[in-house]
């Protein structure tokens, strides 16, 4: 064990980790949870130090653990041990990680973006499911995308189910927040396509011109792209349906703008 020994449900360091699950403590505090050591591993590796790093009683030892304490101490954060019942408390699972962290959250501002940086970015009007959220976040990495664009009122990047389904790429995306206003105004200087997505759209996205860097626009769940954000796109694309199913969730179909916006033709 290293650092102080917590044994108290009601410690307020227990309180106020886990009061990051609201969206509210967040944004207060500009920190979010993550949970497990490879998660930890990620934002090591990507720069970033936990300001808060719990380690369960029953936490094995590991030489990324060894490595997360020692960062974490270097940078002025602190590392305390902790019960599994407070582990359990926390993440709110029966069977949760051994390490759990505290980060601050990273968002960029729009007009610190270079879109030449990466051939494709992802931007998401008004995205509702964290879930969802996560594994845009996740794609967009896998697929070499330069970062994600959060455009209106959209779940929060860095709740625990949306940092759960990043499955650590919450550390290596760029995320940014921004008003339709801006957004549209900012796209206007936008170097290569802006390809969006909608159900009454004709083109296919194998068919649609790329020009690099591509920045691939994405709907609500349910109501799709709004018209004023359509009408800022150079093309709209339809993914083909071949079966009997009439739609793809969200994180599917932006998965396959992505890769389509980022192979080589």
């Amino acid at each position: 064990m290293s650092g102080r020994l917590i044994t108290s449900l009601t410690n307020d360091t227990v309180k106020s980790v886990r009061a990051l699950h609201m969206r509210k403590e967040r944004e207060a505090t500009g920190r979010f949870l993550s949970e497990g050591l490879k998660f930890i591993g990620e934002a090591l590796d990507m720069g970033h130090t936990p300001k808060l790093l719990l380690v369960g009683m029953e936490a094995r030892p590991h030489a990324l653990l060894d490595r997360a304490r020692a960062a974490t101490e270097a940078a002025g954060g602190e590392v305390v041990t902790v019960t599994h019942p407070i582990l359990e408390k926390i993440s709110r699972r029966e069977n949760p990680q051994t390490v759990l962290a505290v980060f601050d959250q990273v968002y960029t501002p729009l007009d610190a973006l270079d879109p030449a940086s990466a051939p494709a970015w992802i931007a998401l009007e008004q995205v509702r499911d964290p879930g969802n959220l996560g594994t845009i976040i996740r794609t967009g990495d896998a697929a070499g995308c330069g970062g994600v664009i959060l455009i209106g009122d959209c779940v929060d990047p860095f709740s625990v189910e949306a940092v759960r389904a990043t499955m650590g790429s919450v550390f290596a995306v760029t995320i940014t927040r921004t008003t339709p206003a801006a957004f549209l105004d900012w796209r206007k200087r936008w170097p290569g396509s802006v390809i969006g997505t909608r159900l009454d759209a004709t083109v296919t996205p194998s068919s649609a011109h790329f020009v690099r860097p591509s920045l691939i626009l994405m709907g609500n769940e349910q109501a799709g792209l709004t018209d004023a954000l359509a009408a800022a796109c150079d093309v709209n694309v339809k993914i083909p349906m071949r079966g009997r199913a009439d739609s793809l969730n969200l994180a599917i179909a932006t998965g396959i703008m992505a890769y389509a916006a980022t192979e080589d033709r």
